[in-house]
């Protein structure tokens, strides 16, 4: 084999992506770019945390009370594992990655809708008077997690094979999981996170957690369907269970 064919071989994609999936992912080009992206504008938010502190760095739970910073970690969990695969061409570390844009890319959506939905009604519900927050860091918080989620699924990842009842289940356990997790920093710190918690009574909170777990499995679904309107919804059923790219090595 000579140089130029060699060459030509190395810049080939080293795995096989999903028929339905746009474009290279694994890939050291567009691929890594938007995970590069995606990493920056995370780690400048945890900066922005450590940088400009409130009451919250000294609480017990610290600013993972906030579902936003929740879901900031899943999402970071997420691109960095994006990251890894583009730089070794990884399927395994590929199939990682799509794992946690499962419950990572709905939960964003979610934090979307909620945030700035509530915040259009009366901001102060959502972010307590005294902590002043600008726009350029309110959107990175609450506002490019979301959509560079959103073009992760849609452009570099394969369908996913999630169906409507396991989508339910992992909504209820993480809404169960956050009430209990914000209930036990409540008893040392003796606050809720987000003021709009200190206004609503036990049933109130039950209902806003049931409403929000609902919305997030409805978001899983909405989010699966829009993938196959842009990409295609034919074979987007891989024997139910994620896709694993193979290395192109035959």
């Amino acid at each position: 084999m000579g140089a130029g064919t060699a060459a030509v071989e190395a810049m080939r994609p080293a795995v096989k992506r999903h028929p339905l999936q746009r474009l290279e992912s694994p890939s050291r080009t567009v691929s890594a770019v938007i995970h590069i992206i995606g990493i920056a504008d995370f780690i400048g938010c945890f900066r922005y945390l450590v940088w400009f502190p409130t009451h919250i760095n000294d609480s017990t739970g610290w600013h993972f009370q906030y579902l936003t910073i929740i879901g900031l970690s899943l999402a970071s969990v997420t691109f960095v594992l994006g990251l890894l695969s583009d730089v070794l061409l990884s399927p395994k570390l590929f199939a990682w990655k799509n794992l946690f844009s499962v419950c990572g890319a709905p939960m964003e959506v979610l934090i979307a809708i909620l945030y700035w939905g509530i915040s259009s009604i009366d901001r102060t519900l959502v972010v307590p008077p005294e902590m002043h927050i600008d726009i350029v860091t309110d959107l990175m918080f609450h506002l490019v997690p979301p959509v560079l989620m959103f073009l992760d699924l849609m452009l570099l990842s394969p369908p996913w094979t999630i169906k409507a009842l396991p989508a339910f289940g992992l909504s209820g356990f993480i809404a169960v999981g956050y009430w209990v997790w914000i209930d036990y920093c409540y008893s040392y710190n003796g606050f809720y996170p987000y003021p709009l918690f200190e206004l609503l009574d036990t049933p109130a909170r039950a209902a806003l957690f049931a409403g929000s777990a609902v919305t997030m499995a409805v978001m899983t679904l909405a989010l699966k369907s829009a993938y196959g309107a842009l990409n295609g919804f034919h074979a987007m059923e891989v024997a139910g269970k994620p896709y694993m790219p193979r290395d192109k090595k035959e």
